[in-house]
């Protein structure tokens, strides 16, 4: 059988090594698995499918330093999670037995108990049966917070399984965000980097655990594997085994572009995900050491978690490229990644030497300000709903304006010059009042004024922070800025913070109002939302400092920290009873949620490129994203972002009419829960709608408005080819099913 593509050429800054006690391990592991019944009988594999796919050859390339008793240790975890990979494909997949999986998959986490101690049930099976054997071995001399983190990587690994069912079920593709997002779950590398801290003996200090830079090096780590993954696995999973869960089907489908350029694609996002993951190491663990104290030797645990990762990155690719169970053949896979053959013999040597190198990375670095853009481009998009405006739409926009007075908005600013930041004629403009109004349209008059209070002084704040600290590049400023707010905003400070600015005097104005009637929990809850949108300012400001554009996935993911998503994901439950813990900590909520937010941001992000390309020299946007990461032209890439704003409304309607209601059901909730849920999926809609429909009437983003707002008048494009500078206005759904304009303009 011919291969579909040719496998394009790896970035491999770290040389693959192997480890001395590789024998030891695949003795240990033919034992093992044959003593939990994972071989002949179990109808899955027999003896030469565990010798031909060598997973002790994988395990000794990806931990090369441990010991032996480590390595037969690791070896058989990989083993156990490749034997349940393929038993679940056979016995469920293939069968369509969703009922069946459920079972088997709810069963698993009684086998991973907290306390070492406690017993578990007999197994049934030779997933059980490994599993049990493993946790005893594995869990002793590990603290409790490396057993909860490990588990709930081993539990997402497992239950998200059947989102991979669910989507063979009805032949459907994943969209890009929602596969890297799922692939984390089901594809086991965060599952891995935690076998790293116990193999390398680096367990991760609590303190810094959940912290943004160890986030972000185990997400790049997992999304690098598996995508590496997903070329090699693309004939053997689409060929044969009929699956629809692989990164490039996925990009050869959004893209509707071949095959190969699929790969190549693909392959510059696993480029793409090493070097954040670089950058992350070079830039971010050092302040990160410093602000929480670490001593030396929990420095010296992470640096060897850091290093244990890369270990991995480069013993997995060379383990594909001997193991029977992958495409591996053709390409170019000297040990550098270099191409073989004489330099500058062909274009397609240029390539391959760009690719391998990571010079592509370059392009990154070279963004020129205030470049002259033209008004933004925004495609046809969909409204999910048809808006509806509060009856206290007008009361809320003047208490908004009068709020802003108050706390000092339209005043000078020093860090500014002396200037304003805004004016009420430009606050009139914004009309955040009539956004909140459209987002909450049968709220009081006092709950509208509190959650327009709130967008005001988060887009106050946004506008501030990177005029003032942004774009002067002073990112200890900005820091200490979001210290102070921090303070303000803590529960029992320490001492009293005078208000020094007007984004202090805001927030020491409404904080108290907004958490004066919850719960302890759920003031916790707000003041933990507050620090994420701030955190995601932070993030941007560096990113401003290191004149990077970022990496297309952690562009999206810090996107929805920075638009405030978390706050208006828990809205509602702050105005009324809360959904349970378990619906809202569920897969399938967490990616409704999520797509909701990312269709805000990318939305806002189509009609703000002018405004903050053009106009504020800044490159935290969608669509200058794509550009970068695709070499592309603006056209072509506002074509893309828009088609990604419809790829996650089309996946929040699926989850809504399709997943969600079997989770009710899975999680019997009763009539009155039943209906906060339709509730919830409700505001979230009009949440979306409200947004996309209020960016077509705001008068903050059309080129007259910034020429007026920020005093400048550029010069308007001429020349060949500047007719086709304008892309049509989205448009609203009618009634009758038919289109017509959005009102106002961009």
């Amino acid at each position: 059988m011919s291969q579909p593509f040719e496998l394009p050429a790896f970035y491999l800054p770290h040389p693959a090594r192997r480890n001395p006690h590789l024998e030891q391990a695949r003795e240990h592991s033919r034992r093992w698995a044959r003593g939990m019944g994972m071989l002949e009988g179990s109808g899955v594999w027999e003896q030469r499918d565990l010798d031909a796919h060598d997973y002790p050859l994988l395990c000794a390339y990806t931990y090369p330093d441990c010991d032996g008793a480590e390595l037969s240790l690791v070896t058989d975890w990989h083993v156990w999670v490749f034997f349940f990979d393929d038993h679940f494909l056979e016995t469920f997949k293939r069968t369509r037995d969703r009922v069946g999986a459920r079972s088997h998959l709810d069963r698993l986490p009684a086998f991973m108990p907290p306390d070492p101690s406690a017993g578990t049930p007999e197994p049934r099976n030779p997933v059980e049966a490994g599993l049990a054997d493993l946790w005893r071995r594995t869990v002793p001399g590990t603290s409790a917070d490396w057993r909860k983190r490990f588990a709930l990587s081993t539990g997402h690994l497992l239950d998200e399984s059947i989102w991979e069912l669910s989507n063979i079920d009805i032949g459907r593709i994943p969209n890009p965000v929602e596969y890297i997002e799922m692939r984390r779950k089901v594809g086991g590398a965060p599952w891995s980097a935690g076998l790293v801290e116990h193999a390398a003996g680096a367990e991760i200090p609590a303190a810094v655990a959940y912290t943004r830079p160890l986030r972000v090096l185990r997400d790049t780590f997992s999304d690098a594997v598996h995508l590496r993954n997903d070329l090699f696995s693309y004939q053997r999973e689409i060929e044969e085994e009929g699956e629809l869960s692989n990164g490039v089907l996925v990009l050869e489908t959004f893209l509707a572009v071949s095959t190969q350029e699929a790969a190549n694609r693909v392959n510059d996002l696993v480029t793409s995900r090493m070097q954040q993951f670089e950058d992350t190491v070079l830039t971010e663990l050092g302040p990160l050491f410093a602000e929480h104290g670490l001593t030396a030797e929990e420095t010296a645990r992470v640096l060897a978690y850091v290093k244990g990762l890369q270990d991995w990155q480069a013993g997995g690719h060379e383990w594909h490229l001997h193991s029977s169970r992958y495409m591996n053949g053709g390409g170019h896979h000297g040990s550098s990644g270099l191409p073989l053959g004489t330099l500058g013999t062909s274009a397609l040597d240029v390539r391959r030497l760009v690719a391998a190198t990571g010079a592509q990375r370059v392009r990154n670095f070279t963004f020129v300000p205030h470049r002259r853009t033209g008004p933004s481009l925004v495609p046809e998009l969909r409204l999910p709903g048809a808006p509806r405006l509060n009856r206290h739409a007008d009361e809320v926009r003047r208490t908004t304006v009068d709020w802003a007075r108050r706390v000092g908005m339209f005043a000078p600013e020093p860090l500014l010059g002396g200037r304003p930041l805004w004016t009420g004629e430009r606050l009139d403009d914004y009309d955040f009042g009539g956004f909140t109004a459209y987002t909450l349209p049968d709220a009081t008059a006092g709950q509208l004024d509190l959650v327009a209070t709130f967008v005001t002084w988060g887009s106050y704040g946004d506008d501030y922070l990177s005029a003032a600290h942004g774009h002067r590049r002073d990112q200890a400023g900005a820091e200490a800025a979001v210290a102070r707010l921090l303070a303000i905003a803590a529960p029992d400070p320490a001492g009293p913070v005078a208000p020094a600015n007007a984004l202090e005097r805001g927030l020491a104005e409404f904080w108290p109002r907004a958490t004066a009637r919850l719960s302890p929990a759920d003031r916790d809850t707000v003041r933990t939302l507050l620090a994420e949108l701030l955190d995601g300012w932070l993030t941007e400001i560096a990113g401003l400092a290191h004149h990077r554009v970022p990496d297309p996935v952690d562009y999206l993911e810090t996107r929805r920290r920075t638009i405030g998503s978390g706050f208006f994901l828990a809205l509602p439950g702050l105005l009324r009873p809360a959904l349970p813990a378990a619906l809202l900590a569920s897969g399938t909520m967490r990616a409704l949620e999520d797509s909701a937010a990312d269709h805000a941001g990318l939305v806002n992000d189509l009609f703000s490129y002018q405004r903050e390309i053009e106009f504020e020299g800044d490159f935290h946007n969608a669509s200058l994203v794509v550009q970068h990461f695709l070499d592309c032209g603006y056209p072509e890439a506002a074509r893309i972002v828009g088609d990604l704003v419809t790829a996650r409304l089309d996946q929040f309607e699926h989850l809504a009419a399709r997943e969600l209601p079997v989770l009710c059901a899975d999680l019997r909730l009763d009539g009155a829960t039943r209906q906060a849920v339709d509730d919830h999926v409700r505001y979230l809609r009009n949440l979306m709608t409200a947004n996309l429909h209020w960016h077509g009437v705001s008068r903050r983003y059309p080129e007259a408005d910034l020429r007026r707002h920020h005093g400048r008048d550029l010069p308007r494009p001429t020349g060949l080819g500047t007719s086709a500078a304008r892309i049509p206005l989205p448009t609203a759904r009618a009634g009758d099913g038919t289109t017509r304009p959005a009102p106002g303009g961009r």
